[in-house]
Formats: structure tokens, sequence, C-alpha cells
């Protein structure tokens, strides 16, 4: 079973508007809320192309019941932790021509006992899992090294988890003695975390910035660069993985789904064409949905025979 892990989770409101207008009244037709937070998107995928999947994290108050009967309607089991404070709303708004804007809500902030609560649970769960994904923020009151903890109790099962987070929370697993088996940058957050200015058009500085001592330890890191497809090293080889061209409708959840997609493929134990084939399709596939963190699976084939992955 893969366990997927939302420290933050939220309800995800997506509005679609033509144009949007400030200081003035915007009227939307198209909404969508769904269970949210990026690890409830690498749920969600990884449901859809069929593997066994388990979310788990914590939730409060009236959005975090409505964020478990999202799931209930979908199948999708979970095992999340209460917290007295209430789960957060995120909102996207789609507008101009496929330009985002984004209002995230900070979310609530957990209690002492609650982060120990939710760590009881967590290694309940770890007793059933093959693979850990770990996504997205931390919420207020966890500690930034707490990613640090869940990987070494994974860790010590012999649990492999992948990581998609950034910042200090990024930086403290880093730092760690126990790595992630995998992590998924992006440009920005890679030159964030490098304090270095990288480009997309210059794949020898990338590859050499990859090898810096900081990602030493970890197996897999899976450098996303939007419509130009991805830079991956798996220990000491290196690919590049072009992607076809695509009609993006909803940008929102598609590093998540590519998330998903590793995720999926390794548990699989597939080749590493196979792998980051996968992850790249799911990604484009999310973002020709409306609904974020969803993929249409019919497409699946079609979108995968178009990606080529090349060694350099």
């Amino acid at each position: 079973m893969i366990l997927t892990v939302t420290m933050n989770p939220s309800i995800d409101i997506s509005y679609s508007i033509k144009e949007l207008k400030l200081d003035d009244i915007n009227r939307v037709s198209q909404v969508s809320k769904t269970a949210g937070g990026k690890g409830l998107n690498v749920t969600r995928v990884v449901h859809e192309l069929g593997g066994p999947v388990k979310a788990t994290g914590i939730v409060g108050g009236h959005l975090g019941n409505q964020l478990k009967e999202q799931l209930d309607l979908t199948d999708i089991e979970h095992d999340f932790y209460p917290i007295l404070q209430e789960t957060r709303n995120s909102i996207a708004v789609l507008h101009d021509e496929h330009n985002q804007t984004e209002i995230l809500e900070s979310g609530p902030t957990v209690k002492e006992a609650e982060v120990e609560g939710f760590v009881e649970v967590f290694q309940r769960l770890l007793s059933k899992t093959n693979l850990l994904t770990i996504s997205g923020s931390l919420a207020k009151g966890l500690p930034t090294d707490f990613y640090v903890r869940l990987i070494m109790l994974a860790e010590e099962k012999g649990i492999d988890t992948l990581l998609d987070t950034s910042g200090e929370a990024l930086k403290e697993v880093l730092k760690g003695k126990t790595k992630p088996k995998l992590i998924k940058p992006n440009l920005t957050e890679l030159s964030d975390l490098l304090q270095m200015q990288l480009d997309s058009k210059q794949p020898e500085v990338l590859k050499q910035a990859l090898n810096h001592s900081l990602f030493a330890g970890v197996e897999w890191i899976v450098v996303t660069l939007g419509g130009d497809g991805a830079i991956v090293k798996h220990n000491d080889l290196f690919y590049r993985a072009t992607i076809p061209k695509i009609d993006v409708i909803n940008p929102v959840g598609s590093g998540d789904a590519t998330i998903a997609g590793l995720a999926y493929a390794l548990s699989r134990y597939d080749s590493d064409e196979k792998t980051i084939k996968t992850g790249m399709t799911t990604g484009m596939l999310n973002a020709l949905e409306p609904v974020t963190g969803h993929i249409n699976t019919k497409h699946f084939q079609t979108l995968y025979s178009q990606i080529i992955v090349e060694p350099f």
C-alpha cells in the first residue's frame, strides 16, 4: 500500500472566469470544490491509476469533516488524526487565458499533544505500508524538522519515502542523516535551495547542480520544468524527459499528479524509463482536466507514447 501524508490539507476551491476584475464584482459559473492539499491530490491520482493507497494527516472542524466526506464519495481510504482547529480553504482563480491567481489560508495551529497523537497514528499505518509519500507544507505548530522524523520512522520499517516539499522543511530533510528516496523540486524551488539562478535552457549547468553535496544519499531527483518536461537524476544516471505540447486547462495539482505517477511506478518496480514516463504522463493528464488532482486514464497511453526519455 502507498501511504500519503498531508500535514496541512484544505478544501480546494477553483473558480474559472474569463477575466479577473480587481476592485469589482466577479461572477463565477464554474466552481470546483475538492478535498485538497498536495498529498490528497497524490492520493486521488494513485487511486485512479488503480494503485492501493491510503491518505493520512490532520483535519479539524466542519471543513475537516467535509474533506473526509469527499474522499468517502470516491471510495478512497483514509485515516486522519482529528485536531481542534479548522482545516483551511485554498482558492485558485483561473482567468484571462490560463492565468492563475491563488489565495491560500495559512491553516490551523497544531498543539503539541496533537502532533504526538498523529505520530501514533502514522506509526500504526506504517505496518501496512510499502511506500510513503509526503507532500506540501507543514501546518503551524509543527517543527520544521517534522518530516525528518517521519522519514526516519519509515526508514526503520524499511519503507522508502517520496518527498515533495520546499523551503525550510526540505532543507531540514536534506541536512538529515536519513534521506528520502526521491525529491521533486521545480526549477524555482531548486534555484532557491542552492541559492543560484538555474535555467531549463542550460541542462548541463542543471546537471552539475544536481551533483551538489546537499543531495548526497537521495536516490532520485526529479526536476520538473513545466512544458519543457523534466531533468531526472537516478543515482549516477541522468535523463532528459521531453513531453508533447498540450492545451492546458488547469495546471493546479500537476506536480502532485507527477508524484502520484512516480509513486505508482516505483511501487511496481518499473524501469527508469517507465517510471519517468508515468510521472510525466500523469502530470500532463491532470493539466488537461478542470478538476484539481484528477486524471482521465483513457488518455494515458496516448500521452505516454509521445514522451521521450533520453540519457544525457
